[in-house]
């Protein structure tokens, strides 16, 4: 059996890291493919195992792919498969879910944080000699902002959106909650609220779900008016729920106040991203997954799969036949 690994280096692991899945076969690590069907096609030709992170896997690349038995792929979304053309050719494939909880719900407070107390800017101020020149002991650069008693508003209220509640939750902030389905409550005060009602209520409003057809864009001019002018947005769920060039002109304009964002429409950033130079805007480039523990569990279950699979007891399957 081969494996082919299509973007090994998305996962920054070092190549002993694999051993477990060359026990299983023989294995290839491609540290990068270009998004091309030949060159997909040219590197996995072989496999009858192929995993990937972002690499795309359509009915034009799974034609080209005769051995293929199972991808599985390196995170929780799966939306780079073509599920029905996989379905069609008998080809399983599984993800990993909710191995980046933990990680993604930690940056998005750590972006809301930097909202609050502008680490980044003051330690630039310092290393500047603003502070070597200043006539009083202590200074800022703009006000700081205390996490409680404001109001945060998480739209998505799955694992990591709870996670967001739990920690803001603990610091003294009101939790509004929208989402799709109102599963179980988590144990610590929250209200529900539609999505409408959260952009207009919160002093902190923070994106926690999945990309769909419906909510494609769903923050753009009209929605961001609804926000109060001192308000913040953070995103660390999918680009593709902003429109960009509204954010940036809403920044500009000065509602919200400002915006902290990890993930974009293109990736690798486009360079006339609208974000880019928009005021008040912290970019991250992709990284609230990315833990090192995040990473090293992301591989561990992944190996999971793979021995599954050849076990023939495949789990986390997202294409059931």
């Amino acid at each position: 059996m081969k494996i082919v690994v299509l973007d090994a280096a998305t996962l920054g692991m070092e190549d002993s890291a694999w051993e477990a899945l060359a026990k299983e076969a023989d294995l290839e690590l491609v540290p990068r493919t270009p998004y091309e069907t030949g060159a997909i096609v040219a590197r996995a030709k072989d496999a009858d195992v192929v995993l990937s992170n972002k690499v795309p896997l359509g009915e034009a690349e799974l034609a080209g792919l005769p051995n293929l038995r199972l991808i599985s792929v390196l995170a929780t979304g799966y939306n780079n498969v073509d599920l029905d053309a996989a379905r069609s050719r008998g080809v399983t494939v599984c993800n990993v879910p909710a191995y980046s909880t933990a990680s993604t719900a930690q940056h998005a407070v750590a972006l809301m944080l930097e909202l609050c107390n502008q680490v980044g800017p003051h330690d630039r101020s310092v290393r500047d000699g603003d502070w070597v020149r200043s006539p009083d002991f202590a200074y800022w650069k703009r006000d700081l902002i205390e996490l409680e008693g404001k109001t945060v508003g998480i739209v998505g209220f799955g694992r990591i959106g709870r996670r967001v509640g739990a920690t803001v939750a603990a610091m003294g902030a009101r939790v509004l909650a929208s989402a799709r389905r109102h599963r179980e409550p988590p144990d610590y005060p929250f209200a529900w609220e539609d999505t409408e009602a959260i952009f207009e209520q919160a002093d902190f409003v923070s994106l926690h779900c999945p990309q769909t057809d419906e909510n494609l864009e769903f923050v753009n001019a009209a929605l961001l008016r609804r926000m109060k002018p001192d308000a913040f947005l953070i995103n660390t769920a999918r680009g593709s729920l902003i429109n960009e060039g509204d954010l940036a002109r809403a920044l500009r304009e000065g509602r919200p106040a400002g915006a902290a964002v990890d993930v974009l429409q293109r990736e690798p950033m486009a360079e006339d991203c609208p974000l880019r130079d928009a005021p008040n805007c912290i970019l991250t480039p992709h990284m609230a997954w990315s833990g090192r523990e995040s990473r090293r569990r992301l591989l561990r279950e992944t190996v999971a799969n793979v021995e599954a699979f050849v076990r023939g007891e495949p789990r986390n399957v997202v294409n059931p036949s």
